[in-house]
């Protein structure tokens, strides 16, 4: 069980996030949704203890205040959105990384036994053991971003954190990658977080949903039961609704070959 109670966190003396509390079980994952600057990085950023903050967060009983870094580092992984710049290293080297918490209690730091079956096994669960020795400065996105996916879980985590992990990802992937992880996170050891700016892949990954607004929560439970169309229109400052029903509109009248498709574009 992940649990924080009334947290709040920031930078450099400001709250952006405040007197935040949730329960979220092992085995189940949870999105957390709002507009820009609301808080949801800063609150991944305090779930793993990666900025100070006041209150509790506590893993299976235990607070966090009273870990080590390396224990954190070895039971909570924050996956990001890709960065732009990285280190030429082959992707095995790549997984490897993923090890360092577990490498550290090892003698000299160095790899041991387990730690290479490890990446083996992190390899073949995302489909990398044929380009294991290629560089990653060199691959693709989509394989890119299954290098960092086989990295965070080669920290045998317990806990992910997702930061808008599929920004960089073509549809294919992005299905891809949260299909994975939604079957991660079913595990009754695991539990995923993810922040999504796109309401529908959240879904895709979760139906309970955290709404986040100005630092606090607005809204939490299954989409259905929380989500209106007023209360996401106060949400997002806009018609979602009514945005996604026109999107909706115009990929069911391509499905069904409707020539009035003109007509619908021309509405939006």
């Amino acid at each position: 069980m992940l649990s924080l109670s009334h947290v709040s966190a920031g930078y450099g003396g400001d709250r952006v996030i405040h007197d935040i509390s949730l329960n979220l079980p092992m085995g189940r994952s949870l999105c957390i949704i709002g507009p820009n600057g609301c808080g949801k990085t800063t609150l991944l950023r305090a779930i793993a203890a990666l900025i100070p903050f006041d209150g509790e967060i506590s893993l299976d009983g235990r607070a966090l205040s009273s870990m080590k870094r390396r224990d954190i580092a070895s039971r909570i992984a924050v996956m990001s959105q890709m960065a732009s710049v990285y280190l030429p290293y082959t992707v095995y080297d790549t997984v490897m990384l993923g090890r360092y918490q577990h490498m550290k209690r090892t003698f000299f730091g160095r790899p041991a036994d387990a730690d290479h079956a490890s990446v083996e096994r992190c390899l073949e669960k995302t489909g990398l053991t044929d380009i294991r020795d290629r560089r990653i400065d060199e691959l693709s996105g989509g394989q890119l971003q299954r290098v960092f996916l086989a990295h965070t879980l080669a920290q045998e985590p317990q806990l992910i954190l997702l930061d808008e992990p599929t920004n960089h990802l073509d549809m294919k992937h992005q299905v891809e990658l949260i299909s994975y992880l939604r079957d991660w996170a079913g595990d009754p050891g695991h539990a995923v977080i993810g922040v999504f700016h796109d309401i529908n892949l959240a879904m895709s990954l979760s139906e309970n949903v955290l709404f986040m607004k100005d630092g606090k929560i607005v809204g939490e439970g299954v989409f259905e039961e929380v989500a209106t169309p007023e209360f996401l229109r106060e949400l997002f400052e806009m018609d979602v609704v009514g945005y996604m029903e026109q999107s909706y509109g115009r990929w069911k009248a391509l499905k069904e070959g409707d020539k009035n498709g003109q007509g619908i574009q021309e509405q939006i």
